[in-house]
């Protein structure tokens, strides 16, 4: 069992070590390490056919087809994110169908991560060249960078990180073009008035993005020291929640968990405080949230998080690989998961 990153770590450099050894970390910890595990040196991997019975299985058509694990080596390019929770993650899927359809020898990993450092710490040992960072650790994983590009920097958040030959890290940030991408084919962004719904990482993307796209930002959050430190980082207003249902807006933008996977009936925004044209959720599992319903029976239009998970997530492939992403299967890949997901819910 897989308590930490470094217990799979230890695994692994056991079965480098051993001849005829079996090597196959439990829980969900110990996922990435259950699928590099033959790379190094496993007799053996295991995968149910069916449902899992543990926590950190791989299905068998998953270990085979999506992440090949029977065909990694260490010349094998390892990229991943980083998150808690991670397994509603749909990156493993966006990446690997690319390096599949672009005929990368790559792999792309999960890693649930509830300590930066146990993570960090395991990085040479898996050969990791890059990694994408999600809820919680954001912010905190800026203050491990040794540089950064100059956006993400103002930002103060990053999302993709870079592991250069000698070690070191290098921050940037593609939420930032996730979520002009998603927004620019649904309004006209200079001269508008747009209210971000949280101060996070995503958040700080946003505000950043849209505020240097001509945007007039407002800030709403419920932790109002970080509403007015996002404010001010753009030169923005505040607004508190309680004037919302009186307020006036051309775009709201949801940057709160609120409303993901398994919480789906949850909405961060009531119907009466949804006094603009266009709603948009960041997030991204389901695809139509609770809020994005909401604002569907008030008429307005909605922007679902998947356009700025993809638009972002691409960013990041063509970030790594330095070549241009294989969009269509890709975006095709991510829908059917996203509908089929949708369509078994209760």
């Amino acid at each position: 069992m897989s308590r930490t990153i470094a217990d799979s770590v230890r695994l692994l450099q056991w079965a480098r070590k051993s001849r005829h050894a079996v090597a196959i970390p439990m829980g969900e910890i110990g996922m990435p390490a259950r699928i590099v595990a033959l790379r190094e040196g496993s007799a053996l991997a295991y995968a149910p056919i069916a449902a899992a019975t543990a926590p950190g299985q791989v299905h068998l058509r998953e270990l085979k087809q999506l992440y090949r694990a029977h065909l990694l080596t260490r010349k094998t390019q390892v990229y991943g994110v980083i998150g808690n929770p991670i397994a509603h993650s749909l990156s493993p899927l966006l990446h690997n169908t690319g390096y599949i359809a672009a005929r990368k020898d790559a792999v792309f990993l999960p890693f649930l991560v509830e300590r930066l450092d146990d993570f960090l710490a395991a990085v040479p040992d898996f050969g990791i060249r890059g990694f994408s960072v999600t809820l919680p650790h954001k912010e905190v994983v800026f203050r491990r960078l040794h540089a950064c590009e100059p956006l993400a920097a103002k930002i103060g958040a990053v999302n993709t990180v870079t592991v250069r030959p000698d070690g070191s890290l290098y921050g940037s940030n593609t939420d930032y073009l996730g979520v002009l991408r998603a927004l620019e084919k649904k309004m006209k962004l200079p001269g508008s008035r747009v209210l971000i719904f949280g101060a996070g990482g995503s958040a700080r993307a946003a505000a950043f993005a849209l505020a240097n796209a001509g945007a007039q930002v407002f800030v709403c959050a419920r932790r109002e020291t970080a509403a007015r430190s996002l404010a001010r980082a753009i030169a923005a207003e505040t607004v508190p929640r309680a004037a919302l249902r009186t307020s006036n807006f051309d775009a709201i933008l949801n940057a709160t968990p609120v409303g993901m996977h398994p919480q789906v009936g949850a909405s961060p925004l009531t119907a009466g405080e949804l006094n603009c044209s266009v709603v948009m959720d960041l997030i991204y599992r389901p695809m139509q949230t609770k809020l994005l319903q909401i604002a569907a029976r008030r008429g307005l239009k909605t922007v679902s998080g998947v356009e700025m998970f993809l638009a972002q997530g691409m960013a990041q492939w063509e970030h790594w690989l330095g070549r241009r992403a294989p969009e269509a299967a890709m975006r095709k890949a991510v829908f059917t998961a996203l509908k089929v997901q949708e369509s078994s819910r209760p």
